[in-house]
């Protein structure tokens, strides 16, 4: 599909260390990428997770909720050293599968279609799980969802917690001063990031954030943005970079 979002200033609220993909292509369709991180990711230095995660045994299943689930699992905490051989991998969507791949870890079970915890619970591979030992790799403090559900199933659910997100300090002054001018539409890829955008704008930025046309990547985004008091609300078929773009091209077609 050909694409030409020129004219179109995207605000892209990754994490400064994911955004840099994105942006690219943004760019590459004619776009202007506007960075403005509005959550930080550290890395919990849990050496528990890592034993945890070195610990894994054939029959095994490992579940990775998010890119930074694998980066911070794999490259920061596990210092070089390989996961275990036979253990089932599994990941949220298609981005979470892609860094697994790059990382030299092919995929065991990706959602097909939607992409996120329910996605992931509905995969057939995840249905019959009585005895069996499942650990998940993810942020402090994670959604419940996925492991309760996996445990009223019957297995054994442990959490690996490797990285932690954290609100930047940022400046929001200049953002705001020209957001009509900048600001065509809005990119954010979790509720946290949304949650935390909201934080940083203020009262000040509310009406002019709840106004802007605003991409999500789940049904779970778009309820929640309703929630928020967001008027045009854009849903991707997924988180990946690929699949956002796409969705920017279709809507700037549609509305323009």
């Amino acid at each position: 599909m050909s694409c030409d979002l020129r004219g179109i200033g995207v605000l892209v609220t990754r994490p400064e260390h994911q955004a840099g993909g994105l942006c690219e292509r943004i760019e590459a369709s004619g776009g202007k990428a506007l960075p403005f991180p509005a959550i930080r990711i550290d890395s919990t230095e849990d050496a528990d997770a890592a034993r945890l995660l070195l610990g894994m045994e054939t029959g095994d299943t490992l579940i990775f909720v998010s890119p930074n689930a694998v980066t911070f699992g794999l490259l920061q905490l596990l210092h070089g050293e390989r996961l275990p051989d036979g253990i089932r991998l599994a990941a949220v969507g298609k981005g979470t599968a892609r860094v697994l791949l790059q990382a030299g870890y092919p995929p065991d079970v990706v959602p097909p279609t939607r992409f996120d915890s329910e996605g992931l619970l509905a995969t057939p591979e995840l249905q019959q799980v009585v005895g069996k030992r499942i650990v998940i790799v993810r942020g402090v403090g994670g959604r419940a969802l996925l492991g309760e559900t996996l445990k009223q199933r019957g297995a054994e659910v442990s959490y690996a917690e490797v990285y932690r997100r954290q609100r930047p300090v940022a400046d929001v002054g200049p953002l705001l001063a020209d957001w009509s001018q900048r600001v065509q539409v809005v990119t954010a890829t979790s509720n946290d990031i949304l949650a935390s955008l909201a934080v940083l704008l203020g009262e000040a930025g509310r009406q002019r954030l709840c106004t802007t046309p605003l991409l999500v990547i789940s049904p779970r985004m778009v309820e929640e943005a309703q929630r928020m008091g967001f008027e045009q609300i854009v849903l991707a078929d997924g988180a990946d970079d690929e699949s956002i773009v796409r969705r920017l091209c279709e809507w700037q077609m549609e509305t323009h």
